[in-house]
């Protein structure tokens, strides 16, 4: 049988992503976006051709708007969370509005499912920068990357929060919301810390995004700068794989309500910001690709891998895109589609 699914930010690119698997599937699905982002309309636009226009239902909204999330919301069995403000710099820049939509907007959607009377599920899409720069654990220089120096399996759940830029505050008020709404009010959620998301539909930008930023920019031409050393490592998950990671918290849902998962590519899926990718990205266009550098970034840690033994422990799930089968099927898919940027 069929779920209502609710989905704020269904128009991104994880949503997006997200709602495709849903409809194929013969889910019911509401779009909760206020379409603000510049690929929001044309994600939106690809789910209309691919589906048609009525296979969901969409309202243009605003996480900011209680009111409007109460009644948008009233039916929902499941409700996953992904829209926010995505950027540690536009933090930095305007503050305020990044903690209405990422704190204010988490507790209205987390109200909207208290006033549910169908005791939906709720997932959030938080993120690792809940964890800060880390800067109680020891990294070092290895060749063309910095490593963990006693972390082999990456950031734990247990890693101490450290809530390190205006992003980092307002993603990790709304982390600590959904917690505590299972404790305090019974309601089904799970928080989902995320690192590195990459793939298809993903129309990064300098700020945010990096692996499809620079995938779009060495293709058609931008400049491209590194901030830091370029040794940084993330490691990187492909949205298909997180896809796969919130139907297994669905499908598990009355073991693990309450719980916090680290999601991301895990020490196999590492890669440096551009000593390793510059290369392999490279590679791909078959020719150099100039670089400008510029200072680290606040709150930018050195290394983030998340560790994910929880996740597969729990879950029964893991990653199945290899770095390399994920960034050339996303360079593929930016070849097909340069009339989008």
């Amino acid at each position: 049988m069929s779920a209502n699914y609710f989905v704020t930010g269904g128009a991104g690119f994880i949503g997006s992503n997200y709602v495709s698997r849903l409809i194929k599937r013969g889910e019911k699905v509401t779009i909760y976006d206020n379409l603000s982002r510049a690929g929001a309309p044309r994600n939106l636009k690809w789910l209309q051709d691919t589906y048609g226009a009525k296979s969901f239902n969409l309202v243009a909204g605003d996480v900011r708007d209680a009111g409007q999330l109460v009644v948008s919301a009233r039916e929902a069995d499941v409700i996953v969370h992904l829209a926010g403000q995505v950027a540690v710099t536009t933090s930095v820049v305007n503050p305020r509005e990044d903690f209405e939509i990422n704190a204010q907007g988490t507790f209205n959607v987390l109200e909207a499912a208290r006033l549910n009377q169908r005791n939906p599920i709720f997932l959030f899409a938080s993120t690792n920068k809940v964890y800060g720069g880390m800067d109680d654990v020891k990294v070092v220089e290895r060749g063309q990357r910095w490593e963990y120096e006693n972390l082999p399996f990456g950031a734990a759940e247990n890693q101490p929060l450290d809530f390190h830029s205006p992003y980092g505050c307002s993603k990790g008020t709304g982390d600590q919301y959904v917690r505590d709404y299972h404790r305090i009010y019974g309601l089904r959620s799970v928080v989902l810390r995320q690192s590195c998301i990459y793939g298809p539909r993903q129309f990064g930008v300098e700020d945010q995004g990096w692996v499809a930023w620079m995938v779009i920019a060495a293709q058609t031409g931008k400049p491209i700068s590194i901030y830091g050393d370029g040794k940084q490592i993330r490691d990187l998950l492909h949205v298909y794989d997180l896809n796969d990671a919130y139907d297994a918290v669905i499908q598990n849902i009355d073991q693990i309500q309450g719980e916090v998962f680290n999601l991301g590519g895990g020490p196999e899926n590492t890669m440096s910001v551009w000593t390793e990718f510059g290369p392999r990205l490279e590679r791909l266009l078959g020719k150099t690709i100039p670089v400008t550098y510029g200072d680290w970034r606040p709150g930018d840690q050195k290394v983030f891998v998340a560790d994910i033994r929880k996740a597969a422990k729990l879950l029964g799930w893991k990653p199945q895109y290899s770095v390399e089968k994920g960034v050339k099927q996303l360079f593929d898919w930016v070849s097909e589609n340069k009339d989008l940027f």
